[in-house]
């Protein structure tokens, strides 16, 4: 049951074996197959498994006293981008087992449970709403408005909950779960190149939130109509990309055009309409709220020229979070007592721009992050990389900082 028997069972699942990415998507059957396997994990453990409403589950390590309250909750989630890597989000979760194992191994007796988690569509690549299962949790999301949400085939949140066995119109807050968690850890890899040591603590999450364009125009032949005539809505959907990458330039954001549709889709048809999502992220909201304003602007402008409408509509959006600072100190504390000679490579503080479920968490509780060494910088893609003994390092680390808070 150790980290790299968990590791290696789980990683086939949902990988594509040409370009090595991985297709996890929120209740598809590669997602449904790492559910499964949390669950054969928790059991081998005899964790009390608790499903919520919202698709969230929770494997619950309880003290030898039955003690439910004021909870350590740890983990991550199961879910990926498109074509995205190993390890965003499990390698969390199998972190988490294994640092109960090694707990264990030691003789720890928790005196407050200690929960693992796995959230669910944290990615948003299915229903276009990243953290969907903690802004659920959270009461963060209008459940009438998740309900509604649809994916790429059509098929509405609720239909996909009634599917998978849950039922759609109690999602929404839940207050009991919530009143049982002290504070929630989170384990992450790295996506990007700060780190000089093999495991540190954030501080902050940045601003961040997605938007989507709708620009429509006049379907016609590509061969037959004149350029006068055309009323083509990828023009000024060309030009709202560009906009983006010169905004985000202006304002010291990121400014990302990752997904597109084109509607008829075909290659001698003039489309009749496009949809474009916007991914904005910057130091501050003012700068990020800046940069989506100018795209919206020069979106406008362009169709009004190409006889073009615009819509814009915001999907998500996370103002900065700063994590709890006691927690965080705590955290690090836990980690200079796990190494009194100092954690290999020191224990860095910084900030990301990555959205994560602790960051969505931080508005109801004491939150903190670690972050796991990934020599590639990339994320989101099959080159993401976390070393075997980094990721071991993350075991360690995370097993002292649950030794520590889970003592009381």
């Amino acid at each position: 049951m150790g980290f790299e028997s968990m590791w290696a069972d789980l990683l086939p699942m949902g990988r594509d074996d040409r370009s090595g990415g991985y297709h996890r998507f929120a209740w598809t059957p590669p997602e449904l197959e790492c559910r499964a396997w949390f669950l054969d994990e928790a059991r081998r453990r005899d964790l009390e498994v608790e499903h919520d409403a919202n698709g969230n589950i929770v494997a619950w390590w309880l003290p030898e006293d039955g003690t439910r309250g004021d909870a350590v909750l740890t983990g991550s989630h199961l879910d990926s981008v498109p074509g995205g890597g190993a390890f965003d989000g499990p390698l969390g979760v199998v972190s988490a087992f294994a640092a109960v194992d090694l707990l264990r191994e030691r003789g720890v007796r928790p005196r407050r449970p200690i929960g693992i988690g796995a959230f669910a569509e944290e990615e948003g690549a299915r229903f276009g709403v990243a953290c969907l299962g903690s802004r659920l949790l959270t009461g963060a999301i209008d459940p009438a408005r998740a309900r509604a949400l649809t994916d790429a085939e059509g098929r509405t949140f609720a239909e996909v909950l009634y599917g998978a066995g849950l039922d759609p119109e109690a999602i929404g807050p839940d207050e009991g779960l919530l009143g049982r968690v002290g504070c929630y850890v989170e384990l992450h890899v790295e996506q990007g190149r700060a780190l000089t040591g093999p495991v540190g603590v954030a501080s902050a999450i940045v601003p961040h939130g997605r938007w989507r364009f709708g620009f429509g125009g006049e379907g016609n032949h590509a061969g037959t109509t004149l350029l006068a005539d055309r009323r083509d809505p990828m023009l000024p959907f060309a030009g709202m990309v560009l906009a983006a990458r010169e905004a985000a330039e202006r304002n010291g954001t990121v400014a990302t055009v990752g997904k597109v549709r084109v509607e008829p889709g075909g290659v001698n048809a003039i489309a009749s309409s496009v949809t474009a999502w916007l991914d904005a992220r910057g130091p501050a909201d003012e700068a990020v709220r800046r940069t989506v304003a100018e795209v919206d602007e020069a979106a406008r402008r362009a169709a009004a020229g190409h006889g073009v409408s615009v819509d814009l509509a915001e999907e998500s959006y996370t103002e900065i979070v700063d994590f709890n600072l006691a927690l965080r100190d705590r955290v690090a504390k836990a980690l200079e007592t796990r190494w009194p000679d100092g954690v290999p490579g020191g224990v860095p503080v910084l900030p990301t721009g990555a959205g994560h479920d602790a960051g969505i968490l931080s508005a109801r509780l004491p939150t903190a992050m670690l972050f796991v060494r990934n020599p590639t910088g990339v994320s989101h893609a099959p080159a993401e990389h976390a070393e075997r003994d980094d990721c071991l390092a993350g075991v360690e680390a995370l097993a002292a900082v649950l030794t520590d808070l889970a003592d009381g």
